[in-house]
């Protein structure tokens, strides 16, 4: 007689695989998710025996099964996810060659090196996809920085400033490689030098966005890593994005969203760093716009929980990237724009300062800096050169150092007997399916 489960069920054939392997087949299972492959490693007794099941000659059935309540009126699996588990299975050991013959390396739950905070959230990914260096992963401190797909000029600046600071501080800087607050982040990490983690929302295979090809390579490059719970060959669709959103809330010890419209996904992230217990600052943003009102309406509606970007010595600070406020003195928080422009001519340096002060084309910075014409166009090819300003469709922006510098100079310190300690954040766990 065959191997029985824990429900009864007697395989009808053996699969020649390891439980790491079947894991790693059961992954690629198109529609089957975390929730759904967590109850039946658990009904079943492993990836192994779910492969084994599968191989049956009621396979259908017994899959939905073991996947329902006793009384199977609740967690239905689709008749659809379970032939696909039956067709995983008659070919898993050609499914684990071709994700074996990949460019990725395969992390698993119960791997050493799987990420230990990852593993204490509600739903881990049970296979990690990684290009990269999976140490990255676990590094000592981890901060997500996120936000809108369409920030305005000084929330890529802040975002950049953000990064590049938290980099500074030696943290590892997660986020979802999207166009906008997270590629700013990624890229004014990948330019200090530091590493940085992108979580995507799709297969390594179909990298997306596709303008961030070059963007991913220099993560990678720079000692960062580039992670999917989804196999090399998955399609980025909308529906896996919030999943793709708890793994970058789940990978870090603190969430930072620093623009967020109404309904911004930026604003998932935050919501599930509060339910995994991780802490999340808001950057605070002006009433009347529209890149704000998903920070604004965040921090009214989970008050006490929320925490505000007071600037970036206090956020680093709060993160405890430093024992106090009064430490961040002695950080280098962010080079000044003067040592980034060190050595340039007055008129480079007008147009830096004009960039950074939200003038993006070329009439506006004539009409801005009072310099011609050919004299804006020289100062801006030199800044290019440079690495400092990038330009598409008559449009420029600060870039790398000159993104993420600081302020000239800094204010006075304020006097340590006037500081106020900055107040914890209770955690907020809720449970919620995937």
């Amino acid at each position: 007689m065959g191997v029985r489960g824990p429900l009864g069920i007697a395989p009808r054939a053996a699969v020649t695989l390891s439980e790491r392997e079947a894991l790693i087949v059961l992954s690629t299972v198109e529609g089957l998710g975390p929730a759904t492959l967590a109850r039946l490693l658990a009904r079943l007794g492993g990836a192994l025996m779910i492969l084994e099941v599968a191989a049956g000659q009621s396979a259908t059935r017994d899959l939905v099964a073991a996947n329902a309540d006793p009384d199977g009126t609740a967690h239905g699996m689709p008749d659809a996810v379970a032939r696909e588990i039956v067709e995983v299975a008659d070919n898993a050991a050609a499914v684990l060659a071709g994700l074996m013959s990949s460019d990725v390396e395969i992390v698993t739950i119960d791997d050493p090196d799987y990420p230990r905070r990852l593993q204490s959230i509600e739903l881990p990914p049970h296979v990690l996809y990684v290009r990269g260096d999976p140490a990255a992963l676990t590094a000592r401190h981890a901060v997500a920085i996120v936000g809108t797909r369409r920030p305005t000029e000084a929330g890529r600046l802040t975002a950049s400033r953000l990064g590049a600071a938290i980099a500074r501080a030696g943290a590892v800087v997660v986020s979802g490689l999207a166009v906008g607050i997270d590629g700013a982040a990624h890229a004014a990490v990948v330019q200090e030098g530091g590493a940085t983690v992108a979580v995507l929302g799709g297969g390594h295979d179909h990298l997306f966005p596709t303008a961030h090809r070059r963007l991913s390579a220099a993560i990678v490059a720079s000692g960062g890593a580039v992670v999917s719970e989804f196999p090399p060959r998955t399609e980025p669709l909308p529906g896996l994005f919030p999943r793709r959103n708890r793994i970058i809330s789940g990978l870090s010890d603190a969430t930072v969203v620093v623009e967020a419209g109404a309904s911004s996904g930026a604003l998932i992230t935050a919501t599930w760093a509060l339910e995994q217990g991780r802490e999340c600052f808001l950057l605070p943003g002006s009433i009347d716009s529209p890149s704000s009102a998903g920070c604004l309406s965040f921090l009214r509606g989970f008050a006490g929980q929320a925490r505000i970007v007071a600037g970036i010595p206090q956020l680093i600070a709060d993160l405890e990237l430093v024992d106090d406020l009064s430490d961040v003195g002695g950080v280098p928080v962010a080079p000044t724009v003067a040592a980034v422009l060190v050595g340039l001519d007055p008129g480079p340096r007008r147009i830096a300062a004009a960039l950074l002060a939200g003038r993006t084309t070329a009439d506006e910075l004539v009409a801005t800096t009072g310099l011609p014409i050919a004299g804006v166009l020289a100062a801006l090819t030199l800044l290019e050169s440079r690495e400092l300003v990038a330009g598409a469709y008559g449009r420029y922006r600060p870039v790398g150092g000159l993104a993420s510098a600081g302020p000239r100079r800094r204010g006075p310190r304020t006097p340590r007997s006037a500081r106020r300690p900055a107040s914890g954040a209770p955690s907020a766990r809720r449970s919620r399916g995937v």
